[in-house]
């Protein structure tokens, strides 16, 4: 009779065990997953921006797979819930080539302020552009050169963190990297990170945009982008309000 309540215990010991182990791999950060990795639940597609229909947008070996569904048709997939302030995290590998963002206070025409991804020549990752707002908003500290390994400075009023010649170890192309932004107060400070490395802090000096949004991820319109492509994954974001 005695061996029942020892098995017991035992057994509870190792589900306490494997509890702990669990959170010990998924620390509580305050972030929590909005993109589950199978499916684009918690998503949609936007019709309404200046860039098209939306494009093609779908889920491939754990990422969101976005590209023009025909030449020049671009456009958004955007969160179903809206965000105030906010941090965001997202793993990114792009093909060279393709016009894309991430928003932050996206609206469904796609007004937003944008954390750079102009993974392209002459593009740049991480600066800050008022899409769709007034102001002429376009910050950024470096710009791409004809190849990704290339980068060269851009005035700016926050210096660029990594220099043209550590920026080929820094940058992985064809790999994973990760983008970081977070957005505080309207007028908005808005800072972003790559690969942990602070790229920007930016304050808007007026209202301009609603204090709340989606968090969208845009293929951009004209050209043809219908075989390259953008991916994201393991996207979080922790709600700071």
């Amino acid at each position: 009779m005695r061996s029942f309540p020892l098995f017991l215990s035992g057994f509870s010991v190792a589900l306490l065990l494997a509890a702990n182990s669990v959170r010990a791999d998924e620390p509580d950060d305050g972030f929590v997953t909005i993109f589950d990795g199978k499916t684009l639940d918690g998503w949609h597609v936007s019709s309404q921006t200046g860039h098209g229909s939306g494009g093609r947008w779908v889920v491939e070996d754990g990422a969101i797979v976005g590209s023009q569904d025909k030449p020049g048709n671009g456009g958004i997939i955007i969160t179903d819930k809206n965000f105030g302030d906010f941090e965001v995290i997202v793993e990114m590998k792009n093909d060279y080539g393709p016009d894309s963002g991430l928003f932050l206070r996206s609206t469904e025409r796609g007004q937003a302020y944008q954390a750079l991804i102009d993974y392209h020549g002459g593009g740049s990752l991480m600066g800050i552009y008022g899409e769709g707002l007034s102001g002429g908003i376009h910050v950024r500290n470096f710009d791409l050169g004809s190849k990704p390994s290339e980068i060269r400075p851009h005035d700016c009023d926050f210096p660029l963190p990594v220099s043209p010649e550590d920026w080929p170890d820094f940058w992985k192309h064809g790999q994973w990297n990760e983008f970081r932004a977070k957005i505080v107060g309207n007028p908005p400070t808005i800072t972003t990170w790559i690969n942990g490395k602070k790229f920007m802090e930016w304050t808007d000096k007026e209202k301009r945009h609603p204090d709340k949004g989606g968090i969208a991820l845009q293929v951009h319109g004209g050209g043809d982008f219908t075989r390259q492509f953008v991916r994201y994954r393991k996207i979080r974001v922790k709600e700071l309000d």
